[in-house]
């Protein structure tokens, strides 16, 4: 009873700041990025996966069955007569309801009455700590068959997008490092491609031997960004890479991308490069704005370029921690787990 009083006047502030934020992005010029809300609603096929629906639609039915079960539960406490309890269905909205003895309930207290009212609420709190707490507790639970912290396990790829194709990934591929940031999971992912994306393009150690004169003379020219280019806007192997030496301040040169770079380390200037015996220049991707070249790395394959909008790369993909120790365990088993259990954890809590 306690936690449903404070859960009403908490869930008020809730929605009171949603609204204000709401009211903000709508009057701003240039409005902020809806995830930075407090609450959001759930729309299937925009913030919603339609893959995800099937587990979203059953957390929302379990969580009503458990909801309506507490306040069956608090009624037979308080000597409430329960005339009975079922399951609906209204249009494609699972529920579940209890049919309580309206006289008893008028008879009893209005604490007692409190009492059964709140006691939904409670219920669905305890399953989103359940749900929270098995999922925390996943890896332990399921070590004996998946082992964590090696890498991002790649669990599908969208067809057609940057991923995909003859050298990018496939299902079953464990990122390990992008660039020069390493991956121990997802969340190490979704942070390094933030990094990448917040931060200047990462260059490359070259040796000099590998710069040739003809490619770096006469044939940069300016984009509209403001950016330099200079290979030809058909090219598909070949990017241009900026650099400076002890003569010129900045030079530019198309070059191979895939053998320019290959088994070379990143830097930022030419003094990154100062610990080989043999003389190296940092050469960094001239790239139009919020473009970047990742090199990334899923060992024993060819390591994948990717050039684009880090945003892109993020969402080609699905990703899970769980590597599976047998050959014969699908990797889409944690995934199960942990989307219901977070479905579970954000179900409906009623006032």
């Amino acid at each position: 009873m306690v936690f449903g009083v404070l859960a009403m006047f908490g869930s008020v502030g809730l929605l009171s700041k949603t609204l204000l934020q709401t009211l903000r992005q709508m009057m701003a010029e240039t409005p902020e990025g809806s995830h930075e809300q407090v609450l959001q609603v759930v729309v299937p096929g925009v913030n919603l996966p339609v893959s995800q629906l099937a587990y979203f639609f059953i957390a929302i039915l379990v969580s009503g069955v458990i909801h309506e079960f507490g306040h069956g539960v608090a009624a037979l406490r308080e000597q409430v007569r329960l005339n009975g309890f079922g399951m609906f269905m209204f249009v494609v909205y699972p529920g579940a309801f209890v049919d309580l003895f309206t006289t008893h309930l008028n008879l009893i207290s209005p604490i007692q009455q409190l009492r059964i009212f709140c006691a939904g609420v409670w219920h669905n709190f305890m399953l989103c700590v359940v749900a929270l707490s098995f999922l925390f507790l996943l890896p332990i639970f399921l070590f004996p068959l998946y082992y964590t912290g090696a890498g991002a396990l790649v669990t599908e790829v969208v067809e057609g997008s940057p991923s995909s194709g003859p050298r990018g990934l496939f299902l079953g591929d464990l990122i390990t490092q992008l660039e020069d940031c390493t991956v121990q999971g997802v969340q190490d992912w979704h942070s390094c491609v933030q990094h990448l994306s917040h931060n200047r393009q990462t260059g490359y150690c070259v040796h000099t031997a590998k710069l040739q004169l003809s490619w770096t003379q006469g044939r940069a020219f300016k984009r509209l960004d403001g950016t330099m280019e200079c290979c030809g806007n058909n090219s598909l192997t070949d990017l241009c890479f900026s650099y400076s030496n002890n003569v010129e301040s900045k030079l530019f040169a198309c070059l191979p991308v895939r053998k320019t770079i290959e088994a070379s380390r990143t830097c930022r200037t030419n003094t990154d490069c100062q610990t080989d015996f043999i003389p190296s220049l940092c050469l960094i991707p001239s790239l139009e704005n919020q473009t970047r070249l990742i090199r990334v790395k899923h060992p024993p394959q060819t390591d994948m370029l990717f050039v684009g909008y880090p945003s892109h790369l993020q969402y080609s993909v699905s990703l899970t921690n769980f590597v599976p120790r047998l050959g014969f365990l699908h990797p889409d088993l944690p995934v199960m787990l942990e989307t219901f259990c977070n479905a579970s954890a954000r179900g409906k809590v009623d006032q």
